[in-house]
């Protein structure tokens, strides 16, 4: 096996770069034998038969050439293929070995009678240079061992966490554990389908201790807390009704897709972990910071993450090493949840989950439990899928139709945009209602300073002067075809589009998110109905977004919004544009 040294490597490459020096980029060479020196041969004298005889023979030599080069050619490009995949499998060695095998045949083509091989040979001369530079910087950038090993380093920072766990929060600890048996056997499951380590299951305890409901105060919700943005662009939905971040089957699926992302990225899971904590972007900016062009693990860059980033994943790997020894730090799991087993049922009924617990007659909890996703405990107006226990399930449709919907049992709030000159005293009297209850409903202090903007949910009231302000606005659908280009991915499009990753996964059943430049997407997206009649504007030489929309008494965001355009697109002389 050769060793190949970072200083004798890196100047060999430079060297076969620059001079295309004729020499193998690996410090080992074949040692001389008595094959490879052989004694002279005789000189014969030269006369004409002889002369002729070795002229005939020259120009045959010269003919079989060309095909020598081109099979020389062919096998040195089978080789590089061959160190491509030996790469890909984490056997760096043996990918170096075969490209070095590889130039040693390129070394053999001869392009001083045959000059029309030079191109090829310098390509082959460019691909293994490149590919070994490649190769070596990955043993600094990537972990390579298997893709489903997470290791479980016990130094100070991991001990530190350990005591934390098994001393003060030794309580909150069990009690996260005993969560975990209602969650933990789907999540696991889920894993193993997508090939990530079982191990990754233990990461909603030190996240939320396995609360469905979990909140922090930076707005991250659920088991797995995603902030909205995080997980719209995983495709969890949310909207006045639900929040898919709390429910704890689709919220494991995009925290699946969301690490899977963040390993391919970072190569090892402690990286892709703290990412998880902190965004792509923050470790992405703190590597770039190092003094060091490499990055081994986790712990090269740990003192320069955030402080909570530099806890988490300590943390996390005392979580699993407790888990794995609950005998040696005395911890049982003494009040386990069972999984709550379920039937779905597709209604278009808008109820409350009291009235249908009365009408299966079962807990409200357990079905609050089951459907976590309900910001409200109510039904949206729009078709959903409710699951029920199985022991309730039976004649539930039947039982459903008995309960009576009416204005009154809708959502007994409505929702208001403050706007400038509002107050709380105000808006209470237009909606017949107290500053007391919009306060409470609202969890803010009925002292508190409104912000123009945002949104107050009205408790007790259906008020005309609502439906204005209602954030549920009348929508159509439209249909479109969408051709993937260069930086798009699943989540810009769907922003461009006023929809979600998950929908259009779904639409154009996509099992990933990887996309593909050209691919052609259908977007089902929605627009808000406009009393205005739209009509067509075909582009002419000279024109640009904004004295179109000029031309046509409307603003540019306007035009922008109608055709699915950024302050960046581009438009050209004969495209037809939606104008007011």
């Amino acid at each position: 096996m050769n060793t190949y040294k970072p200083a004798a490597l890196i100047f060999a490459l430079s060297l076969f770069l620059i001079t295309g020096c004729q020499q193998s980029h690996l410090p080992a060479n074949k040692p001389l034998t008595d094959q490879t020196l052989k004694p002279a041969e005789p000189i014969e004298p030269l006369n004409q038969n002889t002369l002729q005889h070795e002229t005939s023979k020259q120009k045959k030599d010269e003919n079989q050439i060309p095909d020598f080069n081109q099979t020389k050619i062919d096998q040195a490009l089978e080789l590089c293929s061959v160190a491509q995949n030996c790469w890909e499998q984490g056997n760096l060695d043996e990918a170096l070995s075969t490209l070095d095998a590889a130039y040693a045949l390129m070394l053999e083509i001869d392009t001083d009678h045959n000059p029309e091989f030079n191109q090829q040979k310098e390509d082959i001369r460019y691909l293994i240079s490149k590919r070994v530079l490649e190769i070596y910087a990955s043993r600094h950038i990537v972990v390579t061992g298997h893709h489903d090993a997470i290791p479980i380093t016990l130094n100070d920072h991991v001990n530190a966490e350990i005591k934390r766990l098994t001393g003060p929060e030794r309580n909150f600890f069990i009690r996260s554990l005993n969560r975990s048996c209602r969650y933990r056997p789907f999540i696991v499951q889920a894993l193993k389908k997508s090939g990530l380590p079982e191990e990754i299951s233990w990461l909603p305890l030190i996240e939320s201790g396995f609360k469905n409901r979990a909140l922090s105060p930076a707005r991250a919700l659920g088991m797995w807390q995603f902030i909205p943005s995080t997980g719209n662009k995983f495709g969890l939905n949310r909207n006045h009704y639900i929040d898919e971040r709390m429910d704890p089957e689709k919220a494991t699926r995009a925290a699946i897709d969301y690490l899977k992302e963040l390993h391919n990225m970072f190569g090892d899971w402690t990286t892709a972990i703290a990412a998880y904590n902190c965004g792509e972007y923050r470790v992405l900016k703190t590597i770039r910071r190092q003094k060091l062009n490499y990055l081994d693990n986790f712990w090269d860059l740990y003192q320069n993450l955030p402080r909570e980033t530099a806890r988490y994943v300590p943390r996390f790997l005392a979580t699993v090493h407790i888990v794995k020894n609950l005998e040696k730090y005395n911890i049982t799991i003494d009040n386990p949840l069972k999984p709550l087993e379920y039937k779905p049922f597709n209604i278009k009924k808008q109820v409350h989950l009291n009235e249908i617990a009365k009408a299966i007659n079962v807990d409200t909890d357990i079905l609050v439990s089951l459907n976590p996703e309900l910001r409200y405990k109510t039904l949206p107006p729009e078709p959903y899928t409710i699951k029920i226990p199985v022991d309730h399930a039976g004649g539930f449709m039947a039982k459903l139709n008995t309960i009576k919907t009416n204005d009154h049992q809708n959502l007994q709030y409505t929702y208001y945009r403050i706007r400038k000159g509002d107050t709380l005293s105000g808006i209470a009297g237009k909606f017949k209602t107290s500053v007391n209850a919009i306060a409470g409903c609202n969890k803010i202090s009925k002292k508190s300073c409104i912000i123009i903007g945002k949104v107050l949910k009205i408790p007790g009231t259906h008020h005309k002067a609502s439906i204005k302000n209602n954030l549920i606005t009348a929508k159509t659908s439209k249909k479109i075809t969408y051709t993937v280009r260069a930086g798009d991915n699943l989540w810009l499009i769907a922003r461009k589009f006023s929809t979600t990753t998950k929908r259009i996964k779904s639409i154009n059943k996509l099992s990933g998110t990887r996309l593909n430049i050209g691919q052609h997407l259908t977007i089902i997206t929605n627009d808000k109905t406009d009393s205005k009649k739209l009509s067509r504007y075909k582009v002419k030489s000279g024109d640009n977004p904004l004295r179109i929309a000029k031309r046509h008494n409307m603003s540019l965001n306007r035009l922008l919004s109608l055709n699915h355009l950024s302050k960046r697109s581009k438009i050209y002389p004969g495209q037809s544009l939606l104008v007011e």
